[in-house]
């Protein structure tokens, strides 16, 4: 089946639900056992609701037949799906390689619980490709990369890193919720245990948070036992949004990578901005990768500005009537976010000519968009000659 149909139809059992078309929502922790042998051999198909129940069930067999793994879980966050497969991977006395580029709060997990674990950590240029090789050591473990790179979107050579951890034994990690499984296919393309935030396109509302991780065959066991040790459950209700999400998911995919690809041209026409940071425009210098390794792009795209003075940036951003200011992303609302990951970079340098600006483009009417930050635009320049004056 192809994506579309898969979306609309993984998971769902009606016919175990009395033909209603949705798995309902289950709340509970007990389950009942029919006699006291079927409770002492723990025999049956929901034993404890730490284990699962039939909506959790329902969102985890879906994401593995949407992602080509042989399991996944779910997990209350995407940063917890990110601790989640990275404590599934190591363990004390271990040596891991980070991507410079991987999410901020992924970089804490790691230089503080993982150290006070004895796991050591090492980042790495996200455009190291095969030549990560050089930095493995004999106890790395695992490789967590993140593909495009947090904020600066730098996309990596995913089956060139997996060819090299994989000839020396090392776990491949992915965060892969910018492209979703379905515009980069995990699994086929080296990665070991991929992780997927679902609050951002899986969810698509802005109204849940949620995590997911797959793994293939190799990791499938060691994952899901990990997970029952550790007992991080989602809620019921955010697993049964996550499952409407999903029905819909590609469909607002198609509608943002649209959307943002427009919107980025635009930008780069602007006098006020100094260059576009978006994998799917001929301009981004990975743009060939990426062409060779997705089949799309989504709505979360970056831009850096001419160098401007932060009152007039203020004035842009505050002004700005449809462009929420906020994190997260992927939702039907339009974001904008001021970054700098000059602080935080180690193994590579971030510069920039002037603020930087990561957009989510939601749903709005393209035109609207368009002109909320050409008004935006309007009021830096005021502000910015005013301040010279």
């Amino acid at each position: 089946m192809r994506s579309r149909t898969r979306l609309a139809h993984a998971g769902r059992k009606p016919s175990q639900q009395f033909g209603f078309v949705n798995t309902p929502i289950y709340r509970g922790s007990t389950v009942l056992f029919p006699d006291t042998a079927a409770l002492l051999a723990n025999r049956g198909a929901y034993t404890y609701a730490t284990k699962g129940t039939p909506t959790v069930r329902a969102l985890e067999e879906a994401w593995s037949e949407v992602s080509g793994a042989a399991n996944a879980v779910a997990v209350p966050s995407g940063l917890a799906a990110i601790n989640l497969a990275l404590l599934t991977a190591v363990k004390a006395g271990d040596h891991i390689l980070v991507t410079d580029s991987c999410y901020l709060p992924a970089r804490i997990f790691c230089d503080g619980v993982l150290k006070r674990l004895g796991v050591e950590t090492s980042y790495y240029d996200p455009r190291i490709g095969a030549d990560i090789a050089s930095l493995m050591r004999p106890n790395t473990s695992a490789v967590l990369t993140e593909s495009p790179g947090s904020q600066s979107l730098e996309v990596q050579d995913v089956p060139a890193i997996a060819a090299v951890a994989h000839e020396r034994g090392a776990c491949v990690i992915l965060d892969n919720t910018w492209a979703t499984p379905l515009f980069f296919p995990p699994h086929e393309r080296g990665v070991d245990l991929s992780i997927e935030a679902g609050t951002k396109y899986l969810s698509g509302h802005s109204d849940l948070l949620l995590g997911l991780v797959s793994a293939n065959e190799k990791w499938a066991r060691r994952l899901r036992a990990t997970y029952d040790a550790l007992a991080i459950c989602p809620g019921p209700e955010d697993v049964f949004l996550a499952l409407r999400g999903l029905r819909s998911m590609e469909l607002r995919l198609r509608e943002a990578e649209r959307a943002g690809v427009e919107l980025a041209r635009w930008l780069e026409q602007r006098d006020e901005v100094a260059r576009v940071i978006h994998p799917a425009l001929e301009t981004h210098p990975d743009h060939a990768l990426w062409k060779r390794d997705f089949s799309g792009s989504t709505g979360l795209f970056s831009i850096v500005l001419k160098p401007v003075a932060q009152p007039a940036l203020a004035a842009m951003l505050d002004g700005l009537e449809l462009f929420g200011l906020g994190y997260s992303w992927g939702g039907y609302e339009s974001l904008v976010l001021p970054f700098d990951c000059k602080s935080y970079r180690t193994a590579t340098q971030w510069s920039s000519e002037g603020p930087a600006l990561r957009f989510s483009v939601g749903l709005e009417d393209l035109d609207d968009l368009k002109a909320d930050l050409a008004a935006g635009f309007a009021r830096l320049r005021a502000t910015e000659a005013t301040e010279k004056t």
